[in-house]
């Protein structure tokens, strides 16, 4: 794993490490996560998209139909 260095504001760094407190977690992991969901959110984006064309392309399969019905004879 790789360091890399931030400049923060004083006041965000103090917030920010007691957020990480008091939710317990590190401001590392902070980062980390908040990467990782900019980083996967077009990803993701395109999978709600793909759920929610499926829910559109539902298909009642409750009808029946007979075979004389389905062609002309």
């Amino acid at each position: 794993m790789k360091n890399v260095t931030l400049s923060i504001p004083d006041d965000l760094l103090k917030k920010s490490r007691s957020y990480a407190k008091e939710h317990q977690t590190t401001l590392n992991e902070m980062i980390r996560n908040l990467l990782r969901k900019t980083v996967n959110a077009k990803e993701s984006d395109f999978l709600k998209k793909l759920e929610s064309f499926q829910e559109e392309l539902s298909i009642d399969t409750r009808i029946k139909f007979k075979r004389d019905d389905l062609y002309d004879r």
